[in-house]
């Protein structure tokens, strides 16, 4: 089998794309069928005509809410009858899949519901697409990770093992129901500690599994960071940790044995949970300590700039960390991120995605910022919720 890229579409022998993506009713776009022959993707125009709402149709076939966290019944059109469908069309070699995911309008069903298909049949939840594909993404929203509260952190980590592990976000969601249900119990009634008892050992059951699946993926982002790094490079690598008590605890015991160290802390520690109206312990504390690697210093005390390159640099190393624990390699989203670089660091960006084999999408408002990609990219302009002949960079 040939090892090159395809002259076609730039993707190595093996490497799959997006190829068509269609959108109805879908935030600010009614009826959208684009196709693309590339593995490089520019979306140009100002600002509000629809770059990022693509963006965000294509992260829905990730587990989780997709790069804006919105409640799904939020991205049907304004206007519009109420529900939306978005599919893809996914290109490999000689074969193609079509993803489809959405929802019925208000009053087809008691309530709306998302609808995920492949190749036509229905499949449970977005958790089945990671058979096909893997999507990692950077917005804006990420800029001030390193210097924000600890549960931005722990949101994009969760996002970071999500890319490895389909199953996590079910394990995170019901760690928090079951936290809840021991709040209120606590609150409602404090002595009953059979309850109690019960609700704590599913806790400490999930709580482990989560801190694990969290420790197994920075341990190995970390790994293959430093094994990659280098100085040299326009994006600075960084130093990654766990900082909290349970992280501390799966460091150190077995899995059962820290759930049963888990479960006492639990159990000693409810007249204060109780007095907090929270729990204070366990994964829900958890912090994902970065440091700018070169430096040696912690990321928040990094300049704007640095911080923004750093950011760059772990998510393109969290794309390398994809491929290589999932066998796929994942289509990267990039949200406005060569607008904010410095020419140096633009064309760093352009060779370091080069490097990667996965196809990429990129939003920015002026097409001259994707000028270096001349040749390699389909270019799309987006206006109003359209698409219109796409224009050189």
């Amino acid at each position: 089998m040939p090892s090159g890229p395809d002259p076609e579409t730039d993707l190595p022998a093996g490497g799959q794309r997006l190829s068509r993506l269609i959108a109805r009713d879908f935030r600010n776009h009614a009826e959208l069928d684009l196709a693309i022959g590339r593995r490089f993707v520019a979306l140009v125009g100002e600002n509000g005509a629809g770059k990022t709402n693509l963006l965000e149709a294509i992260s829905l076939f990730s587990p989780g809410r997709g790069l804006r966290r919105a409640d799904f019944a939020t991205m049907a059109r304004v206007g519009g009858p109420g529900g939306f469908a978005v599919s893809l069309t996914l290109a490999r070699d000689e074969s193609e899949h079509r993803l489809g995911t959405g929802c019925e309008p208000p009053g087809y069903e008691a309530r709306a519901s998302r609808l995920c298909r492949i190749d036509g049949a229905t499949v449970p939840s977005p958790v089945a697409f990671a058979e096909f594909l893997r999507i990692v993404w950077l917005t804006p929203d990420f800029d001030g990770l390193f210097r924000g509260p600890a549960g931005d952190r722990r949101r994009f980590l969760d996002r970071l093992v999500l890319a490895v592990d389909a199953a996590h976000g079910s394990r995170v969601s019901a760690m928090e129901r079951a936290l809840r249900s021991r709040n209120r119990l606590l609150e409602e009634r404090p002595g009953d500690s059979q309850w109690l008892d019960a609700i704590e050992r599913e806790v400490a059951e999930l709580g482990v599994a989560v801190a694990l699946a969290r420790r197994e993926t920075v341990e190995r982002l970390d790994r293959l960071i430093a094994e990659t790094r280098d100085d040299a490079e326009p994006f600075p690598w960084a130093s990654l940790r766990l900082e909290g008590d349970l992280d501390d605890l799966v460091a150190v015991w077995p899995a059962i044995e820290a759930e049963d160290r888990f479960r006492l802390a639990l159990r000693q520690g409810r007249h204060r949970d109780r007095a907090a109206g929270r729990t204070l312990t366990g994964p829900q504390t958890t912090d994902l300590v970065v440091r700018h690697g070169p430096k040696d210093v912690p990321a928040a005390t990094a300049s704007t700039g640095e911080q923004k390159a750093l950011l760059i640099g772990l998510v393109l190393a969290h794309a390398r960390l994809v491929q290589a624990m999932s066998g796929i390699a994942p289509v990267i989203l990039l949200d406005e991120v060569a607008a904010h670089l410095d020419p140096r660091r633009r064309t760093g960006l352009f060779d370091a995605l080069e490097a990667l084999p996965g196809q990429v999408w990129m939003t920015g408002a002026d097409p001259a910022l994707f000028a270096e990609l001349s040749g390699r990219a389909d270019v799309v302009r987006v206006a109003d919720g359209r698409i219109v002949p796409p224009a050189a960079p």
